[in-house]
């Protein structure tokens, strides 16, 4: 258990450690997590628009289904380069500056997509996209380590990571409207007005958190003294207690590579969703860009409120393997329920959001296992490795999808082969020693 400092003093002379242990947590959750909550909104909205974007691009600039995957997916080459390097940055100068530095150049390069006009430029700026980006999930994962203890890691994960399907609830009406009601306005098409408008929140943020992030506890004028002493005494009790782990016994890790392992078969499905929901919308017969965006806000509205719970069971019962591998299993029944109902809109919804449900619930809770056993040095590059080998898979996934679609005509084979990764990936979920995790 973290060791407690004698806070008698500041309780009134009533040492309620508990009470004030848990107001102090909720007083830097409302401080903290709003503002990362936006700036990750701000990243899935860049990263994903371009599923939107398709619905037109592909007509405009006559590209083939393969060469949109293929673009889509190559965001994860540069993303994988740059992400070990980026996330020991950032934990050597800070994650205020470094997260701010992200912020701004994938705004100014995502607002850039408006000048492609062939395959290569949307390579070259898709894997641009990537290069930028890189290091600002792990980063925040890091970040989370520095003011949250183990056993609460679950719930606050699964809280920031309410961005993902919130950033659908949010992009994808926006993302239909804009291509529906500004094509031709100032000589400009629909997709191009989508990525000028939807830049500009991860460049305002990215200023913002320039001025409001505070690096470590001790820099925190917002907490009072006896607040620090806490919250550091918690972190440096749980430091303690793990073995600091140098950078080579890390990467020789295999727990860290199953993990990764783990993590690119989670990537699989939430990618196959990201870019494709709007195509398999429109192919059960909805042809409207703005009524496939407020239909895929379904699925992530619902998921949204599903991971939050799960996310609290997993601490209250401090309990990770199967509160992982279950909603994966779940995520990839629904991808199969989707191919069987791709002509009824309403049944497919359901699917997809039984889908979206399990993917995306599965993925905050999955960061609990490698944090669990790695520390210091270690842990930023770790948790960064982990995320970059994993997210090669949004590589993988548009690209296989993108490649049977122009084979076979359907999404549906593609979605099978993601529905296995998911089921692999809560397969070797359990293998993972309960002891090891369960904190």
């Amino acid at each position: 258990m973290p060791l407690q400092p004698d806070l008698t003093a500041a309780s009134g002379g009533n040492p309620a450690l508990p009470s004030f242990e848990e107001a102090t947590y909720t007083k830097i959750t409302w401080r903290l997590m709003p503002i990362l909550f936006l700036c990750y909104i701000a990243s899935y909205l860049d990263r994903v628009n371009v599923g939107f974007a398709k619905l037109q691009m592909l007509n405009d600039l006559q590209f083939s289904e393969a060469v949109y995957g293929f673009g889509a997916g190559i965001f994860f080459i540069g993303y994988f380069i740059f992400e070990v390097p980026s996330n020991i940055i950032l934990h050597r100068v800070g994650a205020r500056i470094w997260i701010a530095r992200i912020m701004l150049t994938w705004g100014i390069i995502s607002g850039a997509m408006i000048f492609v006009n062939s395959a290569p430029m949307f390579y070259f700026m898709r894997f641009l996209l990537g290069v930028a980006e890189a290091g600002f999930f792990p980063g925040i994962i890091l970040y989370l380590t520095y003011w949250f203890p183990a056993n609460r890691r679950g719930k606050i994960t699964a809280l920031f990571m309410t961005a993902v399907p919130l950033s659908g609830v949010i992009g994808g009406p926006l993302s239909g409207w804009i291509m529906k009601a500004l094509p031709g306005v100032a000589g400009l098409t629909g997709w191009q007005w989508m990525f000028i408008i939807e830049a500009l929140p991860s460049i305002i943020l990215g200023i913002v958190v320039i001025f409001y992030l505070q690096d470590r506890i001790a820099d925190a004028k917002w907490l009072t003294a006896e607040e620090i002493k806490l919250l550091e005494t918690n972190i440096k009790a749980e430091s303690s207690a793990e073995k600091e782990v140098s950078l080579g016994k890390m990467f020789a890790n295999p727990r860290v590579w199953q993990c990764a392992l783990i993590y690119f078969c989670f990537v699989m499905g939430l990618y196959g969703v990201g870019f494709w929901l709007p195509t398999i919308i429109k192919t059960t017969g909805v042809t409207d860009t703005f009524q496939i965006g407020l239909l895929s806000a379904i699925p992530y509205a619902i998921t949204a409120v599903v991971m939050v719970f799960i996310g609290r069971s997993a601490d209250r019962h401090r309990e990770r393997r199967w509160h992982v591998a279950i909603p994966a299993l779940v995520g990839s029944i629904g991808l199969i329920l989707s191919t069987i109902y791709d002509h009824n809109t309403g049944l497919a919804i359901v699917s997809l959001t039984l889908a979206a449900i399990g993917i995306i619930t599965s993925l905050p809770l999955f960061w609990s296992l490698p944090t669990a056993f790695l520390g210091g040095t270690a842990a930023a590059a770790g948790i960064a490795l982990i995320n970059s080998l994993g997210n090669l898979a949004g590589f993988v996934s548009p690209f296989l999808i993108g490649t049977l679609k122009d084979m076979t005509g359907s999404t549906n084979s593609g979605m099978f082969v993601l529905a296995g990764s998911l089921v692999l990936g809560a397969l070797l979920v359990i293998s993972v020693p309960a002891r090891l995790v369960n904190k």
